[in-house]
């Protein structure tokens, strides 16, 4: 339905919806595809690009990155297969076009899957006004469209951030979104924040051949991981020729003439180094500023809206999922966000998004990919465990792929042997977790899974013996 109203002077429309949807990344697009499903009439607005950071400037441009540095360092190791290389040479031009057109062509078949579903897409900035009404915006902050709806959904993602009195300027101190597009190879790097997005940046800069240093504040890298994981990338990381420096604390960025001074302080001792560029991978934040959210009274907390079970903020029918909603910020958590909410909005019985059998992926090589709780977590917990591990050293499958570097662990519960989480370091090992993400799901137990036939050679057989290990039933170990 569309009703024309005056406006500022400008004859607008003002048009009703049953959902509006204020964001058109992951958890954006996903939920005005699960609003049609269930028959609502949907708007979405976006102000950049169909898919939002992740698809555009974020998850899969970086995999397309990481598979190019995975590819060169394979040829490499070319004698180690048998085949003699020489000359071999990469176009910097190439490996970034390429990413780009990988990110390209998957928001088109986002715009695609829009019109199929039959979401009106407007392109603007959304803002909520104090009538509970949504404002589309054009790119000179003039009011385009001004909508109504029985819900609106905030799904706005989120930026990077830098550390306090540090300005990410584009140019010498850059943040991951101009990472991925420079113009050329620095030829040295420090990363700051070894993160997910701070180690797999380590690992690509590193193996086109910048002299890359990655610093931690934390006394470990990947301080949300699991601490046998997270030793064992660090040492690969070394081996690759990564300087890796953890309880490392920046004190100061300085942009000089010939390039980036960076003072920290590590071990008691103060150190600087000059570096061409400086990458801030120190986390994200979510994007609810310039919503109107505040004039409705929506609830903040710790810089992120304040939902409940449901997806539902502090004022009815106000709903937001995905980064800006706070952690976990991963795309797939803000996808399965989306398909909850809608599923409340339409009054259908389920439970909400369980955040404890979120999979955790980190991309470099090796890969590190984690679910449930970790043996340190569920120690703390006052747990009675049992942990079983598989090398893939010992694997045969990883053996014939070059591949061995790595390993399973998995925890259990001691006394009826239940799942509770596991961690996995190695190639592919962000596909291999799905098979532990629907184990918790399913509750299996450890016989579940070490019962389960699992084809020969292949990766994922370590799970099944890590499963057998944890109760003295291994076979090849």
């Amino acid at each position: 339905m569309r009703v024309s109203i005056e406006r500022n002077g400008m004859n607008q429309e003002k048009e009703a919806y049953d959902l509006v949807v204020i964001g058109g990344g992951p958890g954006g697009y996903t939920a005005a595809v699960r609003a049609r499903q269930l028959g609502m009439r949907v708007a979405l607005i976006e102000r950049e690009t169909l898919g939002g950071v992740c698809l555009n400037w974020g998850c899969i441009p970086t995999k397309a990155l990481l598979r190019q540095a995975e590819v060169w360092s394979l040829l490499s190791r070319g004698g180690e297969f048998g085949f003699a290389l020489s000359g071999a040479k990469y176009d910097w031009q190439q490996v970034v076009d390429r990413s780009r057109d990988t990110a390209d062509g998957l928001a088109q078949g986002v715009a695609f899957l829009m019109k199929k579903n039959g979401v009106d897409v407007l392109n603007g900035t959304g803002r909520v006004t104090p009538l509970r009404k949504v404002e589309v915006r054009d790119n000179v902050d003039a009011v385009a469209h001004v909508l109504e709806a029985n819900h609106i959904l905030i799904a706005t993602g989120s930026t990077p951030r830098s550390l306090p009195g540090i300005e990410i300027d584009g140019e010498h101190i850059i943040s991951s979104r101009q990472a991925m597009v420079l113009e050329s190879l620095p030829s040295d790097i420090l990363i700051v924040g070894a993160g997910a997005i701070g180690v797999e940046f380590a690992y690509f800069f590193n193996a086109f051949g910048s002299r890359v240093t990655l610093l931690e504040s934390l006394p470990q890298i990947l301080p949300r991981e699991d601490e046998e994981a997270a030793e064992s990338l660090r040492a690969s990381l070394e081996r690759q020729g990564v300087a890796v420096e953890t309880d490392a604390r920046v004190r100061g960025v300085e942009v000089l003439s010939d390039g980036v001074q960076v003072g920290y302080e590590m071990g008691g001792g103060k150190r600087e180094v000059t570096v061409e560029r400086v990458l801030m991978a120190v986390g994200v934040s979510g994007q609810s500023r310039g919503l109107g959210l505040e004039a409705l009274g929506v609830r903040m907390r710790d810089g992120a809206i304040e939902i409940d079970e449901r997806q539902q903020t502090s004022v009815e029918g106000i709903w937001a999922i995905g980064d800006v909603a706070g952690p976990p910020q991963l795309a797939h958590v803000a996808s399965a966000e989306g398909i909850a909410a809608v599923d409340f909005m339409a009054g259908r019985s389920r439970l909400g998004v369980d955040r404890n059998v979120v999979p955790n992926c980190i991309y470099s090589h090796p890969q590190v990919a984690s679910v449930g709780l970790s043996e340190a977590e569920a120690l703390a917990q006052g747990l009675d465990v049992k942990v079983g591990r598989f090398p893939f050293a010992a694997s045969g499958k990883a053996r014939a792929a070059g591949e061995t570097e790595g390993f399973v662990k998995l925890v259990f519960g001691s006394r009826y042997g239940e799942l509770l989480g596991g961690v996995i370091v190695g190639a592919e090992a962000t596909e291999l977790i799905g098979e532990l993400a629907l184990g918790l799901r399913l509750e299996a137990t450890y016989e579940e899974l070490l019962h389960t036939i699992h084809a020969h050679p292949t990766m994922a057989e370590g799970i099944m013996e890590a499963a057998g290990e944890a109760f003295g039933e291994a076979i090849n170990i």
